[in-house]
């Protein structure tokens, strides 16, 4: 059975259609990513699959009891409001203090549970976020932009981080992005969408399809860079393939 499926989804917002007739699921254990324009709805689409919208038309069925760990665009905290990692990771609900450790440390942030928020790097924030969301223990954990503010470096690290994860935990992986350059580098599948779904299957049908280079072009100016990663194995291969 599959963890979530979506079946013609519907929304609109002030007047605006911002999806129409998305269909779409995610299998346990299976890495999924969005890909599209700015503006295309991927932000809006993770809302609904969550539960955060309510679409005008359409079903999203959730697997009963199904954990969702979630992984935001952008979280903003005060500067000025001393919170520690520890702390922040202790909202709203208290968590043990290995459990914390456990799950920083499957982060890729070992050691910075003392440390103020205010005072990580964008990388690192980004990861104790990753943190907070693994430490249900989700089914499927998804990702909206979550290497946004990052550089190349970063985000590939970032994203090598994510296979880690779903190895560890067998859990499904939802990402949502406008990265071409690294965000199809674990995917088992890609869906393209455009306010509908323009395509979808793997990272090479996708990028092959016309539908996708029509979006995105082709060559350098297409930023498409793909990289393979032996999910078989506990050690990462990278190979760069320029479309």
């Amino acid at each position: 059975m599959n963890l979530i499926d979506a079946r013609g989804i519907d929304f609109s917002h002030g007047g605006h259609r911002v999806l129409q007739g998305v269909s779409l699921s995610v299998a346990p254990g299976e890495i999924v990513t969005i890909v599209g324009p700015n503006g295309s709805g991927k932000s809006t689409l993770l809302r609904v699959l969550i539960g955060a919208l309510k679409t005008q038309k359409g079903s999203v069925t959730r697997q009963s009891g199904l954990r969702i760990g979630y992984v935001p665009q952008k979280l903003h905290i005060d500067p000025t409001l001393p919170m520690t990692v520890e702390r922040f990771l202790n909202l709203p609900h208290a968590v043990a203090p290995d459990a914390a450790a456990a799950a920083l440390r499957a982060a890729g942030v070992p050691g910075v549970a003392g440390r103020q928020m205010s005072q990580l790097s964008g990388g690192q924030f980004q990861r104790v976020l990753l943190a907070r969301a693994i430490l249900a223990r989700p089914h499927i954990l998804m990702l909206d932009e979550a290497t946004q503010g990052l550089d190349q470096p970063g985000s590939a690290a970032f994203y090598r981080q994510i296979e880690a994860v779903r190895r560890d935990l067998g859990c499904a992986v939802l990402m949502v992005s406008h990265e071409l350059h690294v965000v199809m580098s674990a995917s088992d599948r890609v869906i393209c969408l455009n306010g509908h779904v323009c395509c979808e299957g793997t990272p090479e049908v996708v990028s092959a399809a016309p539908a996708y280079r029509e979006l995105f072009g082709t060559g350098t100016g297409g930023a498409l860079a793909l990289y393979r990663h032996d999910h078989d194995h506990g050690h990462d291969h990278h190979h760069e393939a320029a479309e």
